[in-house]
């Protein structure tokens, strides 16, 4: 059994005792008028009281909480371990609703003042103005953090003193913070009682999340995985990890990988990395801008990494281990995109649709190549790959709950890519053209659930040859969830993903990061990697979410069925060849919105194909979210991730 020891007993400590405290120095609500915050709430649509229990329920539960109050030890106990107050942000009827246009009426007035506000992690509720730190771990668990700096909040807003308030501009601020990884949630709202016909106040309020992180996951008496890091480094915004794997079965028994990124304005982040494990290491720089916003116009980055590999060009015969050949080599790679608005015949709200474009420039540098001595070597060979890309870009976003978290408010990404790609890869071998064709869709509805689908193709085509096509990608993704369903205090959804990656005639060398944990298997990691060219994945998960804490953490709970089909021919093909590594399996997650570490869930799964464990049985432990949103603004053009 592995298990994060260090992360559990810091946030279980800084967790206990978390109950809901009175009086409070500062009221978000008295920047406005009551009518303001009311017009806020009405916005998004009723539905009657989902949390209503049934009798039985009930009754089991009343029982259970007045056993808590009991004096006795075992009353203690019970009243430490759950906490059955129930929480303002469930009571408040929030339902997916698009991002709203409340503050239309101001558009295009003078921003005159910010007011900006930081609330610490622990103890306070951005929802609820009356609660504030009062148990001595609650305390010290915010004098060990530094709260966000008021100049790191100013980088996120899209708005300045002085200039004229766009439209959409304070609803999509509110959304960028709650995106920051050193931010729960946020609000940002007009200040109705200074506003005037020319010119506006605005207030800012936010909650950080406790952002330093450490783990130990310990597999074996003598092998585990530590990790470390801080998402909101000095209050900057600084994001710092590391991760060191030690007693790996392998020649080089440990690996490590770390990164560092800072933000500044105008979205812009620079980031240093490097990671190092058997046969591969690689290190790098970046300094990048997203199309972060659908009001961002112009976007690029600049990156320069190396990297230094030892890869199979074909699988072994059977018993035979595999031989490595050294692969070294130096990517510059640089682009730039310009988002193009349309007509929008709503003056006081933007068109959504973007037409994009955008254009980029890849040199590869190869310092050492395979040389193998029985088979024709590979073709890697120094060259500059040039790629331009057109397309169409469709971004809207709502307001959840319960997705990943119990009860904060989560944004849901919608919206339509459309996306063609060209590019010309110049080398003095074998010169070859790129084509690639991306189409992705999404809808939300609270009714009915989140369905999400892309399929991406791309491949390279020799110039003598303009019959041939090499270094093929079908790469497919389907994310959906359903509805939230009510059982009286219970709330379950049932999440479905799948992801294709089909290699079409690859080179030799050109393989897949296997099953693991993170792209395949939940908590499945053989004793020797699964080699693979191509690869299907699906993964099913039902979640329970409970209306319990367990010393702090909100407790949940999932059964889940993954299966994998893998295919090991040289130039990829088919990955349903032969039978599929399966897992099934049940568990709890815990979940702390304050931490930057918010999910923890222990497991157990069953294997029925071995490999893992001789009896397919393993108890193992995760961060590993449900499932990942796919924003729909268009990126640096590239090729099609072989990964």
């Amino acid at each position: 059994m592995s298990f994060r020891g260090l992360v559990l007993f810091v946030f279980l400590l800084l967790g206990l005792l978390a109950q809901p405290a009175r009086a409070q120095t500062f009221d978000p609500r008295s920047a406005v008028p009551p009518d303001s915050l009311k017009a806020k709430l009405e916005i998004l649509p009723q539905r009657p009281d989902s949390l209503r229990q049934r009798f039985d329920e009930q009754r089991l539960l009343n029982r259970l909480q007045a056993y808590s109050r009991r004096k006795t030890i075992a009353g203690r106990a019970a009243s430490a371990l759950f906490n059955f107050t129930r929480r303002q942000e469930e009571q408040a009827g929030l339902d997916a609703v698009l991002l709203d246009r409340q503050f239309d009426r101001h558009n295009f007035k003078i921003v005159r003042r910010i007011n900006i506000r930081t609330l610490d992690a622990f103890g306070y509720n951005i929802s609820d103005s009356t609660r504030v730190p009062r148990t001595a771990i609650e305390k010290a668990g915010n004098a060990l953090h530094i709260k966000t700096s008021r100049s790191r909040i100013r980088q996120v807003l899209l708005f300045r003193p002085g200039q004229p308030l766009e439209p959409q501009a304070l609803a999509e601020s509110e959304r960028l913070l709650r995106q920051t990884p050193e931010i729960l949630d946020a609000r940002v709202l007009v200040n109705e009682r200074t506003t005037t016909r020319d010119s506006v106040d605005i207030e800012v309020l936010t909650k950080d999340v406790f952002s330093i992180t450490a783990g130990v996951e310990v597999g074996t008496p003598t092998s585990g995985l530590i990790t470390a890091g801080d998402d909101n480094f000095l209050g900057q915004g600084h994001q710092l990890t590391n991760s060191y794997r030690y007693g790996r079965e392998l020649p080089q028994a440990w690996s490590y990988e770390g990164s560092y990124t800072a933000p500044f304005r105008h979205f812009l982040y620079a980031q240093a990395r490097y990671r190092n494990e058997y046969n591969y290491r690689s290190g790098g720089v970046s300094l990048t801008r997203d199309f972060y916003s659908p009001s961002t116009r112009y976007a690029g980055a600049i990156n320069l990494n190396a990297y230094d590999q030892n890869i199979p060009l074909q699988a072994p015969p059977e018993g035979q281990p595999y031989v490595f050949y050294p692969l070294r080599y130096l990517v510059q790679d640089a682009w730039v995109g310009r988002a193009l608005r349309l007509r929008s015949y709503d003056l006081g709200y933007e068109n959504p649709g973007r037409i994009i474009v955008a254009a980029r420039v890849i040199n590869t540098n190869y310092t050492a190549t395979p040389q193998p001595t029985d088979i024709p070597p590979p073709a890697y060979h120094n060259g500059t790959l040039l790629l331009g890309t057109v397309g169409y870009s469709v971004r809207r976003y709502y307001k959840a709950r319960y997705l990943f978290g119990f009860g904060r408010t989560e944004d849901v990404p919608t919206g339509t890519l459309l996306s063609f790609t060209a590019g010309y890869d110049m080398n003095s071998v074998t010169p070859r053209r790129y084509v690639d064709v991306r189409l992705a869709a999404a809808s939300f509805s609270a009714n009915s659930g989140y369905l999400y689908g892309a399929v991406d193709l791309g491949s390279f085509q020799t110039i003598n040859q303009p019959r041939v096509w090499q270094q093929g990608l079908l790469g497919t993704e389907l994310t959906a969830f359903t509805k939230l369903y009510h059982a009286g205090n219970w709330q379950y959804r049932h999440f479905l993903s799948s992801r294709g990656t089909i290699g079409l005639n690859r080179n030799p060398g050109d393989i897949l990061q296997g099953i693991t944990n993170d792209r395949g298997l939940r908590g499945f990691s053989p004793g020797q990697p699964i080699i693979a060219t191509s690869r299907f994945v699906v993964n099913y998960e039902t979640t329970l979410f409970t209306p319990l804490s367990l010393l702090g953490f909100r407790l949940a709970g999932i059964a889940f069925a993954d299966a994998a089909w893998v295919s090991d021919q040289p130039r990829g093909g088919t990955p349903f060849g032969g039978s599929p590594y399966t897992a099934f399996g049940l568990g709890l997650r815990f979940r702390n919105e304050f931490t930057a570490l918010r999910t923890f869930q222990l497991l157990i799964g069953y294997y029925p194909r071995g490999l893992a464990t001789p009896n397919g049985i393993k108890m193992f432990e995760s961060t590993r979210e449900t499932v990942t949103f796919n924003d729909f603004g268009l990126g640096a053009p590239g090729t099609a991730p072989y990964q």
